[in-house]
């Protein structure tokens, strides 16, 4: 697949996804389903904070490219990641466990990664741990 058909084919799976039920929509065109209910104390990391999560990626096929399960959990500060997980994770509260869906924009864009073909719809799974 050449790689605007794949990107086109990407961003029209996002729209698709943000149509089915209990999908929820935040800034920057990105997209959330709650798999979990956290503490929902009102208290959400700004981009300085350090996070703790654990996460699994996959692409829109299904294909995992990362994951901290079964190791340390993720422990980085908010605003050294991409987009989508900054925009997504000043949403959440600790023990919150979302899948999110964040378009290449917001991920790596037209860049390719290990894993993951540039203009890819990235899916994560995130259980915000901690905030410090």
């Amino acid at each position: 697949m050449k790689k605007q058909e794949y990107a086109k084919v990407n961003k029209e799976w996002l729209l698709e996804k943000a149509k089915e039920e209990g999908v929820r929509e935040i800034p920057g065109g990105i997209y959330y389903k709650v798999l979990k209910e956290g503490l929902g104390d009102g208290r959400h990391p700004s981009r300085r904070s350090i996070v703790t999560a654990h996460y699994t990626g996959r692409t829109i096929n299904g294909k995992k490219f990362d994951s901290s399960l079964g190791g340390a959990p993720l422990a980085v500060r908010l605003c050294d990641l991409i987009d989508g997980w900054i925009i997504a994770m000043q949403q959440m509260c600790v023990g919150d466990k979302w899948e999110v869906y964040i378009p290449a924009e917001k991920g790596y864009g037209k860049f390719s990664q290990p894993g993951i073909p540039g203009g890819s719809t990235l899916i994560f799974e995130i259980e915000l741990l901690g905030i410090a």
